[in-house]
This record gives structure tokens, sequence and C-alpha cells, in this order.
């Protein structure tokens, strides 16, 4: 499957509401098969990139990214995803591999694996600010009614959150995405009434999308005969900033007598990065070498001490 997906962003004639809609089946499907999730964790990931995606395709700043943690105290324990300005999405799942019986709607049991005793939050980085942190309590654990619940608490902003992930028996992912439904100021209530009612006769969103919907026709079943412009669209993918370097770094960095018994074991280091499941191995030779350049910076900078040119 392409790990490709993309989102489009409608406005309305008036300027007073706007849809934000994702197509995400190629990257909800890429991460399924990076993680190698169950049935219920795919489709409580594959919504988790949709709303990160839809969130950070908001953001002004082409550095920004925005960060959702989910923490609800369920099986699957925590689900964090990011999402960045330019396009690209990443996320995991402490345990990917637990599964539920389905719901008693005979849907995958998204609420119940990620839980509901607990909090998610936002950190939106706008690129030139401190980053903001929001903190809501989880009123449902199925992500999007999560997602609305924190327009709507932390931003003040009217927003419906719809995602939907369909799942294949062999655990790919047959559709997947999601919409963003917000009024802007001075949106008319006769306005939020007509786009509440039409939201609430959709059908199942993973459904239109597994049918082949586009998200001109998506648009469509949203807003009716409310004028509306299409103001473009961009693509997303399933993208870590992982590299073998940075954990080069960051083993290099732990304390040297760690970094010495992990030399002398002479069984290597493995890494796997948490994000893409990518694996990095270091070599007992390669251990020595950062050993080595280690003790070497330390005696270096106990020199510079000595000599007065660096303050303890």
């Amino acid at each position: 499957m392409e790990n490709r997906g993309t989102i489009t962003t409608f406005l309305t004639g008036d300027g007073f509401a706007r849809l934000i809609y994702g197509e995400m089946t190629g990257v909800a499907g890429y991460a399924m098969e990076r993680h190698h999730p169950s049935k219920t964790v795919t489709a409580a990931l594959g919504r988790g990139l949709t709303a990160a995606a839809l969130m950070a395709s908001t953001l002004k700043d082409p550095s920004g990214s925005i960060t959702l943690r989910f923490r609800g105290g369920g099986p699957a324990g925590g689900m964090t995803c990011v999402g960045d300005a330019s396009g690209n999405v990443r996320g995991c799942v402490d345990e990917p591999k637990v599964e539920l019986p389905p719901n008693p709607q005979g849907k995958l049991d998204v609420g119940g694996i990620i839980g509901r005793d607990g909090e998610l939050t936002v950190v939106r980085d706008d690129g030139y600010h401190e980053p903001y942190v929001g903190n809501v309590a989880l009123i449902s654990g199925e992500i999007a009614e999560d997602i609305t619940n924190y327009y709507a608490v932390s931003e003040q902003t009217p927003t419906v959150c719809a995602l939907g992930v369909r799942v294949n028996q062999d655990r790919s992912v047959k559709s997947a995405g999601g919409f963003l439904l917000q009024l802007l100021p001075g949106a008319p209530d006769s306005l939020a009434e007509a786009l509440e009612e039409r939201v609430r006769a959709l059908p199942s969103l993973s459904a239109l999308i597994a049918e082949g919907k586009t998200a001109d026709e998506i648009a469509d079943l949203v807003f009716g005969d409310i004028p509306r412009d299409r103001m473009g669209a961009s693509e997303v993918r399933y993208a870590c900033p992982c590299a073998r370097d940075r954990y080069r770094r960051a083993i290099k960095s732990i304390g040297i007598q760690e970094l010495r018994e992990m030399a002398d074991s002479r069984e290597g280091a493995e890494v796997i990065c948490r994000f893409c499941a990518e694996r990095y191995f270091f070599p007992p030779e390669e251990l020595d070498d950062m050993l080595a350049e280690r003790v070497a910076e330390l005696r270096a900078r106990q020199r510079r001490r000595r000599e007065g040119e660096e303050t303890p």
C-alpha cells in the first residue's frame, strides 16, 4: 500500500465554516505494516494519525507541529501521534499487540483499548512561540469525541471531529480518514444548526471512504447546498525523523561506566525506534570507539579546566 494521504480544505462562501478532510488509508496502512498491531490498535492508531494530520494542517509555520498523547488507562497503554505542518505524521502505542472483543455495537472497541480514565494532552508548537500545552479529560477514548471536546474546552472553537478506520480480517487497512468541521468567528446560529443536522445524518465515514468517495463528494454530504470553495489540497506521509547518527549520539551520551559495560559484554547494542520500528545495531567494535571518544572528551575537558579555560 502506498504511504500517502491527502488533506483537502473547504471554506463556505461566507467564510463562517471550514471543512478539513483527510483521506488517510495509505498512511494508516503503512503504520500497520511498520508496527504490526492488533486490529483494534490498528483502528486506534489510524484515527490518532488522522487527527494529528488534520490538526497540523492548520499550522502556519512550516516548522510547526502537533503532538497528541492519549493516556486512558486501557490495555494498550499510551498512544502518541505527531503531525507537522509539512505533512509528516508518525505514531506509536505502548502495547500494540493487545486485543479486545468487539464492543456491544459489534465494532472494534477503540474506547476500551485506549481507556477512558485519563487525559488527552495536546502540544501545539506553532514554530515561533513557546509550545502551547493543553490537557483535557478523556470522555470516551474513541479519539474523535475527545478531539471535539479538546477544541471546545481548550480552544473554544466549535468543532466536530469525525474519524473512521475500517480494518480487514488480516489486519490490513481497508479505509481510513476523517474531518474537522469548524465554525469560524461570527458564524450565525442558523449555519451551526444546518451543519449539525447534516453531520448527524452522515453515513459511516469509513464506509464512504471504502466506497471511493472523493473529498468533494464528502464535502457535498457535509455542506449540501451551502456554497463553499475548495481551498486546496496537500499530501500527507508517514515519516519518522529517526537516524542512526542520532541514536549513536544518544548511546554515546550515557554514563561512561554503563557504556563500558555495554562494550565489555561484546554483544553489541540494538535500538528500535518506537515510531517507525526501524532497528539500528551497534557492534562491539563501534561501542569500543564510542567509549574511547567519551574518555578522550572527558580528559580534554578536565585538561581545559585545569588550565582555566573552562569553568566547572
